[in-house]
């Protein structure tokens, strides 16, 4: 790996993609043991250090005389944090909760069914608001599937108040590992 040692092209997109590869890794890694997931967090741990280990290596051994690599290093670091994030969100690990609030004169029992024949676990209580008597959905789900639920109940309720919260452990009810 001797292009690594001498300010080349290839050195400079070797920090560049492998910090913003390490980061990005990073991102998932921290994600899933926050989720409860410490095995799939420790294995991408060793690769996530490994590749750490070897971009710091390369931009610390000459960073006196050449400081394009320490500006690269930072560059990828904040360009790795977003693709991190960006990434973690399309894979979409773990388990959210989904409340949705409707006043009483709305159909909660068709959205109910409706939620429940595209395969969602719905809870319905009653509630009181401000403004009167209301009917509380409760929702436990995949975070994969937020956006189907959202879009689903806005498509029949336009007025209804939709919070959506992480959920670190559900145990029983309807969702399926």
């Amino acid at each position: 790996m001797d292009f690594l040692q001498h300010p080349s092209i290839w050195l400079y997109l070797f920090i560049f993609f492998g910090k913003i590869i390490e980061v990005s890794v990073s991102t998932v890694r921290m994600v899933l043991i926050n989720r409860g997931e410490r095995v799939k967090g420790a294995v991408i741990a060793f690769f996530e250090v490994s590749l750490w280990i070897m971009v710091t290596g390369t931009v610390l051994v000459g960073f006196q005389e050449d400081l394009i690599r320490c500006i690269i290093f930072a560059f990828a670091f904040a360009i790795g944090n977003y693709v991190g994030s960006w990434l973690e969100g399309k894979l979409a690990f773990g388990l959210c909760s989904i409340q949705v609030i409707i006043g009483k004169d709305e159909c909660a029992d068709c959205i109910v069914q409706e939620l429940r024949d595209n395969g969602f676990g719905v809870t319905m209580i009653e509630g009181e608001g401000k403004a009167g008597k209301r009917e509380i959905l409760l929702l436990h789900l995949k975070r994969k599937r937020i956006p189907a639920a959202i879009s689903l109940i806005k498509s029949r309720l336009e007025n209804a108040v939709i919070t959506v919260n992480d959920v670190r452990v559900v145990n029983g009810g309807f969702i399926k590992k």
